[in-house]
């Protein structure tokens, strides 16, 4: 138990953090269920994190006896470093030091898998073999394979078109588009644990029954494969496995503290109570208003209804305390939030005869500003090009006057981007030479870096072959192959030591392919297959005879010292070499696609922007270097995942095999999918951008300035939630009102994130509408602004972050001492490391990790 002397207050006057009396009363709540109503801005970050402190220091709870679950990596990332941070307040006063290292924190897929594998869990302490976990990208790639996708729907004649018709109300017969409508079925299905054989039981409904027998084909699938595979869904599935198999044997976590309640779906609550069976201390933590990830299979109603459930299943009335007061934004932001929320046009309550609500009623929002100047304005209403000028006028006004310190302190939200209205507010700004960012508003390919990046790998591999027979997705990629291949000419005309080190990078493919086939040849004319043990005594001068062998692979083939070794392993009969081996290993390159993208960004224009990222004031401009980053992540799964090896070879590159793998394939498929996601952990949007996104894309962040570029969503039911519906168990929102409650959820999230001002877009005319209940708040007496001054709005500050951050000295002081522009690249924008970090390279270029690593072991032994 910690020192008497010390107390949580002194604790919080060292970090100067001051509780309110709701905040303080959550924060020392410790014994049985909480419920924790949590409005935007309330402070749920930091009650959590001082509500982990108390358990530990002043509760004697071991920080292994929690379990804190929130919605995001970064969320969890935050929480794991601001508990660290805080515990050394502690530590500094009574001198105990706290280990944090096995405490499960994280987000509620990554405790499962660290469920599924500890060895609390499993049968006689062994741990169970790790799955192959799918992530979205990676479920696609799986079930897009033609002989999975074969196997899925082997029972279901045409298909791509009944699985369109099906989940998407499309009689498309794309098989891009109903493996994705495939994939979100499953994953609902998997998240509301319906059994495929009790569901056709149930069910009257023939589609959904064979879409059942599909949902069985593919599990079987995951099973099969070795080691098994799972995806995200299936995951938590065998974390709740784990915990009812474990019985008596079930780890004592003391406390279950899950944040972001409101976003859980079906088996994770059922997860959650299952781990909080023993003690009965779980505290849920959330905001109904908030809820916006249904189509993800997110249950509102855990969070609503969960005094009621937690009552059930624990036999015990949760404490409820309502964090109501908001430190994030002006007085009038958060009435006019409050007001949009409680408007009479939407009716909560479950029917007309039921005393019950579908969202929590008392919050009672309150604003902890004193600022009642005007905050949330409205434009003149108008048609869309007048209302676009109007706001893109008032954002180069806030920052010439210097009302945010960047840009990217101004977000624009949409429901979706790709609608009209953003690609005339990015004219409207571009016109005034400010620039955004919005990857979202298009397919991430057709921005300008990773057009130069596979541009340039185009000149270098070449491009796949192009089928006139087809059109649509794919007429579309191959004429986005001849725009990247038509910019890198233009950047290798500019730059003529970028177009000497294409051509030299070309030459090298070249010789090693031909190195390959020559050496093929050879071997096939001796009769050698792919298994053939390779013995250098009867066959190297054999391959040596090979034609037109380059000096580089004649290298290879007499290298002394791995024919020692090969000979080694031959004598001890131990994972002999095979001629197949061999013949790669002499017909190799010295470097990997990342290393290619690497030695790229050394010339000229990539350089370039390397180098505005590292300026400052407004020609600071963090969006390309974003980019790039992302390319390299792009480019280094591709590696990890989906080639034969990280170094090319002849095999390889030969016959346009590499070609196919990774434009034909691999990139067509990104290009499909439109993939554009950007996100760093500690600074979401680059610097010198106004950011374009998503409202669910904002949810969790806050800004200075917020537009609400588009108030218009419409509200109707998507076809597979009507599917799925005659499944779901429990008390649901009612099915025709579901889409008007997350509409107008989804608006409440998008109004809540601004500090400083809120601008709302009023587009009038033919077609145009706003979603009620814009359609009254917006009335003639609503501010403008022309009626604005903007003298009256504070100027931003780069605030600090509610978790503190922390440092470690080799992860961080030491990297950046080394080397701050590679610190910046490798810390700051999530670029991908390359394989050349961890390989040797020498005059034998190609010898393997493999090779180093059991010749030294090998000559360990001799000695």
């Amino acid at each position: 138990m910690a020192n008497s002397t010390l107390t949580i207050e002194s604790l919080w006057q060292a970090a100067e953090f001051h509780p309110n009396r709701r905040q303080e009363a959550a924060i020392k709540y410790v014994d049985g269920p909480l419920y924790l109503p949590a409005g935007p801005g309330s402070g749920k970050t930091k009650v959590l994190l001082w509500r982990a402190l108390n358990l530990i220091v002043f509760h004697g709870i071991e920080p292994q006896g929690i379990f804190l679950s929130t919605f995001t990596e970064k969320a969890a990332r935050q929480l794991k470093e601001g508990i660290r941070t805080l515990l050394g307040y502690a530590s500094a006063k009574n001198g105990r030091e706290y280990d944090i290292t096995r405490m499960y924190v994280g987000t509620v897929h990554s405790l499962c898998q660290r469920l599924t594998l500890d060895r609390r869990f499993a049968a006689q302490a062994q741990r169970p073999a790790a799955p192959h976990l799918l992530d979205e990208l990676g479920q696609y790639f799986f079930m897009y394979q033609k002989d999975h996708w074969d196997a899925i729907t082997k029972t279901q004649s045409d298909a791509n078109s009944f699985v369109n018709q099906c989940c998407e109300g499309s009689g498309s017969r794309s098989r891009h588009r109903a493996v994705g409508s495939c994939a979100a079925f499953f994953n609902r299905l998997s998240e509301e644990r319906i059994d495929p054989v009790e569901g056709r039981r149930r069910s009257r409904n023939s589609d959904l029954k064979a879409l059942l027998r599909m949902y069985e084909g593919y599990t079987a699938l995951l099973a099969a494969e070795t080691p098994p595979a799972t995806d995200f869904s299936l995951l938590q599935r065998a974390g709740l496995a784990a915990l009812q198999k474990s019985g008596g044997g079930r780890p004592p976590f003391r406390h279950v503290i899950i944040d972001e309640y409101q976003d859980t779906n079906t088996i994770q609550e059922q997860l959650f109570f299952e781990l909080a069976k023993q003690h009965k201390n779980i505290c849920v933590v959330g905001d109904d208003d908030q809820a916006l990830y249904r189509f993800r299979g997110a249950t509102v109603e855990n969070f609503v209804q969960f005094p009621k459930r937690c009552r059930k299943i624990l036999g015990k009335n949760p404490k409820e305390i309502v964090l109501n007061v908001n430190y994030r934004s002006r007085r009038s932001i958060v009435d006019f939030c409050k007001t949009f929320i409680e408007d009479d046009s939407c009716d909560w309550r479950r029917s007309s005869r039921s005393g019950e609500y579908c969202r929590v009623m008392n919050k009672d929002l309150e604003a902890k500003s004193d600022d009642s100047r005007p905050a949330v304005v409205a434009s003149t209403p108008d048609d869309p090009d007048s209302v676009c000028d109007e706001i893109a006028d008032l954002v180069k006004e806030l920052i010439d006057k210097r009302k945010v310190q960047d840009p990217n302190q101004i977000a624009f939200l949409y429901p979706s981007l790709g609608s009209a209205q953003v690609s005339r507010m990015v004219s409207a700004l571009s016109e005034r030479g400010l620039r955004v960012y919005a990857p979202r508003a298009g397919n991430f390919l057709e921005c300008e870096e990773p057009r130069a990046v596979f541009g340039l790998l185009v000149r270098i591999f070449g491009r796949p072959g192009r089928d006139e027979r087809y059109g649509g997705q794919y007429e579309e990629f191959h004429k986005w192959l001849d725009g990247t291949s038509k910019l890198a000419g233009e950047l290798l005309k500019d730059d003529p030591l970028l177009a000497k080190f294409i051509e030299d990078r070309k030459d090298g493919i070249k010789r090693v392919a031909g190195d390959y086939r020559a050496l093929q040849r050879v071997a096939e004319r001796a009769g050698w297959d792919n298994e053939t043990i390779y013995d250098p005594a009867a066959m190297k001068s054999v391959l040596l005879s090979a034609t037109g062998l380059s000096a580089q692979a004649r290298k290879s083939l007499e290298d002394g010292h791995f024919e020692a070794y090969v000979q080694q392993r031959r004598k001890q009969n131990w994972r002999p070499f095979r001629v197949s081996y061999v013949i790669n290993r002499a017909s190799s390159l010295d470097w990997t696609v990342l290393d290619l993208f690497y030695q790229l960004c050394s010339f000229r224009h990539l350089r370039a922007m390397f180098d505005a990222a590292q300026l400052q004031g407004t020609a600071k401009d963090e969006g390309p270097i974003c980019n790039l980053g992302l390319i390299s992540q792009y480019i280094g799964r591709f590696v990890d995942d989906y080639s034969w090896s990280p170094i090319l070879t002849g095999r390889y590159l030969n016959d346009e095999v590499f070609v196919r793998t990774f434009f034909g394939n691999y990139m067509y498929t990104l290009f499909r999918l439109g993939q554009s996601e950007y996100e760093n952990p500690e600074d979401p949007f680059p610097k010198g951008r106004i950011p374009f996104i998503t409202i669910h894309q904002a949810k969790g962040l806050e800004f200075p300035v917020v537009v609400l570029g588009n108030p218009r969503k419409k509200e109707t039911n998507q076809p597979l939630e009507k599917l799925i519906d005659p499944l779901l168990e429990g008390d649901r929102e009612p099915l025709g009102r579901r889409a008007v409650f997350d509409v107008r959820r989804m608006f409440y999230v998008a109004l809540s994130r601004a500090k400083n001002l809120l601008v709302i877009a009023h587009y009038k005319g033919q077609g145009q509408y706003v979603n009620e209940p814009f359609d009254v708040l917006l009335d003639d007496d609503f501010p403008r602004i022309p009626d604005l001054d903007t003298k009256s709005i504070p100027a931003a500050t780069e605030e600090l972050s509610d978790v503190p951050e922390s440092y470690s000295y080799t992860g961080d002081y030491q990297l950046y001492d080394k080397c701050p522009r590679q610190y910046m690249i490798f810390r700051k924008y999530g670029f991908v490391p390359s394989r050349s970090q961890t390989m040797f390279f020498g005059s034998l270029v190609h010898q393997t990790i493999e090779d180093l690593h059991y010749f030294l072991m090998a000559e360990r032994g001799g000695a």
